[in-house]
């Protein structure tokens, strides 16, 4: 990959994944057209890279907020701590056994047989930002309850369970799906994104290791590895610096678009994307 390739995809990935419209659907259809294949080992694994640099964005971004609401205490420490275990908990235990069954159902068990063999999928992208789009639609109508509700075990877990959900499939945006999921419940948009994002910071270190596991099991040698691993290092690294400064802009978009009752033009923009899905990959193939 030259330097060209390597800032459009950083970039695609830095904004769109930080607005709930799915940077993996952007990512995917962006590595299609400059002729990449976003199934290999090698491509699903700077998609990871680039979603830590997102994740240094968020960590930077909500750090203040962060530190005022979750670290004001060690007892609240412990409070939001718990919340977010049960949280990640519901979203391995959906995540993991809905990708299981994937494999073995939809893939009949066949040697070789992997989730991310679904990420190319157009069908799957497009059904994806459809249901996200109205979601956001629908929870942009919701009321909060109250604004200075809390998150109770109750709302992680269902959180948790709707991040679960968004694991295995590319296009089905995690941020848009959380937070609107946060908002059906009745949750003020600002608690809604802060603990949706908090999650994340969770999420993504785990799902780093697995693709760095997938890349490694792909290799027939070690020798292998160690050369693919270093050839792929250098991209990685660039692709995350400017991801991060991607992501920082889109999240200050984010914030201003959800105080300002903009929330719904996102969903509106999902439906737009999961018709334009279809239509680039027809002329693709």
């Amino acid at each position: 990959m030259n330097f060209f390739t390597i800032l459009v995809l950083a970039i695609v990935q830095g904004v769109c994944e930080l607005l709930p419209i799915s940077s993996s659907a952007h990512v995917i259809m962006a590595e299609k057209l400059i002729g990449l294949d976003p199934t290999s080992p090698e491509m699903t694994l700077l998609l990871v890279m680039l979603h830590t640099g997102t994740m240094f964005a968020v960590i930077v971004y909500f750090w203040k907020s962060w530190k005022e609401r979750y670290f004001a205490s060690t007892k609240i420490f412990w409070q939001v701590a718990k919340l977010v275990s049960v949280a990640t908990v519901c979203t391995g235990i959906i995540g993991l056994t809905l990708m299981m069954l994937i494999e073995r159902v939809i893939f009949h068990g066949s040697a070789h047989a992997e989730i991310e063999h679904l990420f190319g999928n157009a069908y799957v992208i497009s059904a994806g930002l459809a249901t996200v789009g109205v979601m956001i639609i629908i929870s942009s109508k919701q009321k909060s309850i109250d604004k200075l509700q809390d998150i109770g075990v109750r709302e992680s877990a269902w959180i948790g369970v709707i991040q679960g959900i968004c694991l295995p499939f590319r296009g089905f945006s995690r941020s848009g799906s959380t937070i609107s999921t946060g908002l059906f419940l009745g949750l003020d948009k600002m608690r809604s994104e802060e603990f949706s994002f908090a999650l994340a910071v969770v999420l993504t270190p785990a799902v780093i290791v697995k693709e760095v596991l997938r890349l490694i099991k792909s290799q027939e040698s070690s020798l292998l590895v160690t050369n693919n691993l270093i050839s792929i290092a250098w991209p990685c690294l660039v692709g995350m610096l400017f991801s991060f400064v991607a992501g920082l802009v889109a999240l200050k978009w984010l914030s201003q678009w959800l105080e300002h009752g903009r929330w719904h033009f996102f969903g509106y923009y999902c439906l737009c994307a999961s018709v334009t899905v279809l239509i680039i990959d027809h002329f693709l193939h």
